[in-house]
């Protein structure tokens, strides 16, 4: 039997701001008399907003007031009451994620927008959201080839190696099309600090379209250099964001593009249709190595973040799993992955335990161990499906009124947060995700 759940996506970016919401069908897998083996079936789009101009106080604040008017009419053009909202994420993205007050933009946007949505930025994530959203990794599941998706939006790259079908790295640059603003008359009103020592004119000089074409040309060499079609590196370490992974394309890959930018490679624009440099930079990639083999534009381009936040960022937990007393939803709960690590959090966090299945009698001595290390409410993450027995040996020892979560098969690491929501059947809606943002 199938149930729904229906999910928002809001992407705050350096140039837009978009909004979609979706509807998850979840079907167990599993028999009549099986372990429930639940999983996201399909997904459909209910509503996409408008593509709106992220509203800025000033170049480092961020309108956060006008941001609120902008979900709050979307939800009712969608005619979809936001308590209606079980999960979504909301992402804050490239240069707008430095501005001063994003963190405290994004959080009140999220209790804002529903009851169980995530507050999340940082480029890992984004990368991961912009190729599921633009179709590359259902490309490289279905075609079997490896493929580097690049999103280029208003300020950052945001790069994934995705080899068949799993995303096995991820990377940012500082480049996309809104580094650079400028007016009608070819006056520059803004020039990002990432281009220090790359160009030469500032906040008030007058460009051309040479000048501008001559910068975008720099700015694919470090993607040429990310995809490992051109040697060097210097160029590349410059732009690489601090936070960012890194990546190494094998020759034989498939590039594929999103963002705003790659509506501008196939189709040209004039060169001042944007008030940026974005036009620019597309007919810098359409001539560069980048599209000199085989490549693709997503299906969806400008979307593809907010689809990917919309759409993708839910998991389910899990074929087992075991709660008693938790007030759900739980938000933004610290992964560690160590007592110790555990014990010095001021409040309660989500300890990873590693590995396959125990037997009954290594999962009694674990029980025994973490009950004798930390305090109520005891939340567990394992790797194996153990969750509903670690969860009842735990409740044996610490009794029923103590609050206590296990759930399995979410990939956590030390530095992630986590969000569960209400149980969905048997299963849990989990998103993981990185608070990270840039000053």
């Amino acid at each position: 039997m199938s149930e729904t759940l229906i999910s928002v996506g809001l992407d705050v970016g350096t140039t837009s701001t978009q909004m979609i919401l979706s509807e998850l069908v979840i079907e167990n897998r599993a028999g009549s008399f099986a372990v429930p083996e639940l999983e996201i079936e399909s997904r459909r789009i209910l509503y996409k907003s408008p593509v709106h101009f992220t509203p800025l106080l000033q170049d480092e604040l961020v309108d956060g007031d006008a941001l609120r008017r902008i979900v709050d009419a979307e939800y009712a053009a969608a005619g979809i009451p936001k308590k209606d909202v079980g999960t979504g994420a909301i992402i804050i993205t490239g240069e707008t994620s430095r501005k001063e007050n994003a963190r405290a933009v994004l959080h009140a946007l999220s209790d804002f927008a529903g009851d169980f949505v995530v507050a999340t930025a940082g480029p890992d994530l984004e990368s991961v959201l912009a190729a599921k959203g633009a179709g590359a990794v259902e490309h490289s599941a279905k075609t079997g080839k490896t493929v580097l998706h690049m999103d280029i939006g208003g300020g950052t790259s945001n790069l994934a190696l995705i080899e068949d079908g799993k995303i096995t790295a991820t990377s940012c640059l500082n480049i996309g099309g809104r580094l650079l603003k400028i007016a009608p008359d070819g006056r520059l009103t803004y020039v990002s600090p990432v281009l220090d020592r790359l160009f030469s004119k500032q906040v008030g000089d007058y460009v051309n379209q040479r000048g501008v074409l001559e910068l975008a040309r720099t700015l694919v060499q470090a993607l040429e250099m990310a995809a490992g079609l051109r040697e060097g590196a210097e160029l590349l370490h410059k732009l690489v964001t601090r936070e960012a992974g890194s990546l190494e394309a094998p020759s034989n890959v498939v590039l594929s593009f999103s963002g705003g930018v790659a509506d501008c490679i196939e189709t040209q624009q004039p060169w001042l249709a944007f008030g940026d440099l974005g036009p620019e930079l597309g007919l810098a990639i359409r001539e560069s190595r980048l599209c000199q083999g085989e490549y693709i534009l997503g299906q969806e381009t400008i979307r593809a973040t907010v689809i990917g936040a919309g759409c993708h960022s839910a998991q389910l937990s899990g074929s087992t799993v075991f709660h008693q007393n938790v007030d759900f939803p739980l938000k933004n709960l610290p992964v560690v992955e160590s007592v110790d690590a555990l014990t010095r959090l001021d409040g309660p966090g989500v300890l990873v335990v590693p590995g396959e299945a125990m037997d009954f009698a290594g999962i009694r001595d674990l029980a025994k161990n973490l009950t004798a290390s930390i305090k109520a409410p005891v939340y567990v993450a394992t790797s194996g499906d153990m969750a509903k027995a670690l969860g009842q040996a735990l409740a044996l020892r610490l009794g029923t009124d103590v609050k206590i979560l296990c759930i399995d098969r979410v990939r956590l690491k030390e530095g992630d947060y986590l969000d569960v929501g209400a149980p969905i059947g048997p299963a849990l809606p989990v998103v993981v995700k990185t608070l990270i943002f840039n000053r």
